[in-house]
């Protein structure tokens, strides 16, 4: 039987953590389930010790790639998932997300979540990251900034270390299809905290924004290196 490690990267979670780390506690068959403290100045470190196997504790916010990174290379699994923090009860679904990489269905997983309750923004980090990927590697992402996702170990150790900030997963995305990896999507029931129509879900968009037109820069750029030396 494949060995589940489960790794959550947290920021400030303290009124989401404990929630979220019991439903996964109750609702899914993990041997590991770790939790990265991404510099948080509240109770989410002392919380998520109740229920996890490892809580790893950043000095400061060192961003979601890096916890990440911190966190799957502590882990022991054969399959590794990453959810967020702020999950609650419905992280108890990720079992629909662990399920085609047991099954050797596909390498990556990852998770379409419901529309959200409300529409905030005018959606055009999602676009940039669809079309980006879509441009790079031919791959349609219908969730590409979903950070929801299971992997086969082998893959996370042929992507090495993974990009910082907010371009993290569309990064993900385009390394594990250009390294030839089979990347599924999968509709899931996760609802998680979403930004709203004022000034702070505005800025948080913007800084979302620049980040994945960062990481697709570097991505075409290494993907002209990759031909060239092809």
């Amino acid at each position: 039987m494949k060995k589940v490690s489960v790794v959550i990267p947290a920021f400030n979670e303290e009124a989401s953590i404990g929630s979220t780390l019991r439903a996964i506690r109750e609702r899914i068959l993990c041997q590991e389930l770790i939790v990265v403290d991404d510099g948080s100045v509240d109770d989410t470190a002392q919380l998520a010790r109740q229920w996890a196997d490892l809580v790893i504790s950043a000095p400061q916010n060192r961003g979601k790639g890096a916890a990440l990174q911190a966190g799957w290379q502590h882990a022991s699994g054969d399959v590794v998932m990453f959810l967020d923090g702020d999950l609650r009860e419905s992280a108890g679904e990720a079992a629909h997300l662990l399920s085609p990489v047991i099954a050797d269905t596909c390498d990556m997983s990852v998770a379409v979540l419901p529309p959200p309750r409300q529409r905030a923004g005018l959606g055009l980090a999602k676009g940039l990251a669809h079309h980006g990927i879509r441009i790079l590697t031919g791959f349609e992402a219908r969730a590409p900034l979903s950070g929801q996702r299971a992997f086969r170990r082998e893959v996370l150790q042929r992507l090495g270390k993974l990009d910082n900030g907010f371009g993290v997963e569309v990064g993900m995305t385009v390394d594990a299809i250009r390294a030839g990896y089979r990347v599924l999507e999968v509709p899931v029931r996760f609802f998680h905290r979403e930004t709203g129509n004022d000034w702070s879900g505005y800025c948080h968009r913007g800084k979302e924004f620049v980040a994945i037109g960062r990481t697709l820069c570097h991505k075409w750029w290494e993907g002209q290196g990759w031909r060239q030396n092809g």
